[in-house]
């Protein structure tokens, strides 16, 4: 009887970790993009899934659909779903340099 009481608590145990270590983190990045999402507003610059930059020229929450300027002139229109991101060209660099294997920011000489 004891160890069913000990298989119980280690599968409850189980359980909990999964969650604090997988799910949590998920719903947590998935309730920051659909954030994100609901709060782009014209002249953001974002990223696509597709790894496609552009600037936001116009919004329709009502249809979740977005125009997006790529170049000069050119817009397309986009599900807000394909939208991965806000365009930080710091962040992109700095990824960029650690996925290489470069140095980081921090083993850079202080001037």
């Amino acid at each position: 009887m004891p160890e069913i009481i000990l298989v119980g608590v280690l599968l409850l145990l189980g359980m909990g970790a999964y969650w604090a270590m997988v799910l949590f983190p998920k719903q947590r990045d998935y309730q920051k993009r659909q954030r994100f999402v609901s709060e782009m507003q014209a002249g953001d610059e974002v990223i696509t899934y597709g790894g496609v930059i552009g600037r936001i020229v116009e919004v329709v929450p009502e249809q979740g659909i977005a125009f997006v300027e790529i170049a000069d002139g050119v817009v397309v229109r986009m599900i807000n779903a394909a939208i991965m991101q806000p365009y930080d060209a710091e962040e992109i660099a700095k990824n960029a340099r650690i996925g290489l294997g470069l140095a980081s920011d921090m083993d850079e000489p202080t001037a």
